[in-house]
């Protein structure tokens, strides 16, 4: 691969990551409407922006081959509530003091990436891997003993999330176009929620008059930019590379979380983080020992 490429590829990977990590400022300046109706504006502007991205970024018959296999369609509707769902629960986590969860979730992630492997696809795991996933059970373990409550904020973040790459990995749809597609499906359930059951300040035309307006429209290209960024970077990167670089958006939410919104972090759950830390620390020794040992290409 070409210095050029690997130097881009590391831009955009870096850019995509800590825009992720970073999100809590922006959903906490938007913190006053509730999580369901900052997820329907983010579809819908999604949907919008996506669209005029599309419409400059052309690619040539994505749609015709979509329509021969119906059934990716299928795929991309549920990979689609996926995505849904985990932004839902993650906005929601960032605006009810549940940012240490989020974070513990998208370190979990890659080693749930893992367990959905050998589950559905039925890959063999290293001796490391199962050390790695192993420790991770136990920091989950740990949360549940001594502070005595499930950590269901991180399980579905990093569930839904890993579900959803496995998902977009069996429907071999060009990234810009499934993207959009996935938008696209969302979207009248976003409108149906918006004018049937929304009862948010969005629902109320005067509304979209003000400046505050403004920052619901801003959740589009605000979560779709880091997501073009992240499908840009997969193809100018080695998978495993991308994997090493995802620990910085859970870092970032970690920092976040205790040191500008004050959080509480007690010794209990540092102890559960040390866990996910130890077993995320196998995992990538198991990955960089694997490339050290293949041959270079």
């Amino acid at each position: 691969m070409a210095t050029a490429d690997l130097r881009k590829g590391y831009l955009l990977g870096l850019t995509t990551f800590s825009i992720w990590g970073m999100f809590p400022l922006y959903f906490k300046s938007i913190e006053q409407y509730a999580a369901l109706e900052i997820v329907t504006q983010r579809a819908i502007w999604s949907a919008l922006f996506g669209t005029l991205v599309l419409m400059i970024w052309r690619h040539r018959g994505w749609w015709q081959e979509l329509l021969a296999h119906p059934k990716r369609i299928g795929v991309l509707m549920i990979s689609s509530l996926l995505i849904a769902s985990n932004w839902l629960i993650y906005v929601w986590a960032v605006n009810h003091e549940h940012m240490l969860e989020a974070s513990l979730g998208y370190y979990i992630n890659p080693l749930v990436n893992v367990l959905l492997g050998l589950i559905v696809l039925r890959e063999r795991l290293r001796p490391l891997q199962w050390l790695a996933v192993a420790m991770a059970v136990i920091g989950v373990s740990l949360q549940l003993i001594t502070l005595g409550e499930f950590p269901w904020v991180s399980i579905v973040l990093a569930l839904s999330f890993g579900s959803y790459g496995l998902l977009r990995k069996q429907a071999p749809v060009a990234a810009l176009p499934g993207l959009v597609v996935e938008t696209w499906l969302l979207l009248p359930i976003a409108l149906v929620w918006l004018f049937f059951f929304g009862s948010g300040p969005s629902t109320e035309w005067s509304f979209w008059a003000t400046p505050e307006a403004l920052w619901l429209v801003a959740a589009g290209p605000v979560t779709l930019v880091p997501l073009l960024c992240f499908n840009a970077a997969a193809r100018h990167l080695p998978y495993s590379t991308l994997g090493f670089l995802q620990y910085i958006t859970p870092t970032l939410l970690l920092i976040l979380a205790v040191w500008v919104f004050n959080e509480p972090f007690p010794a209990d759950r540092q102890v559960a983080f040390i866990c996910i830390w130890a077993g995320l620390a196998v995992y990538s020794y198991d990955i960089w020992r694997t490339l050290r040992k293949s041959p270079v290409r």
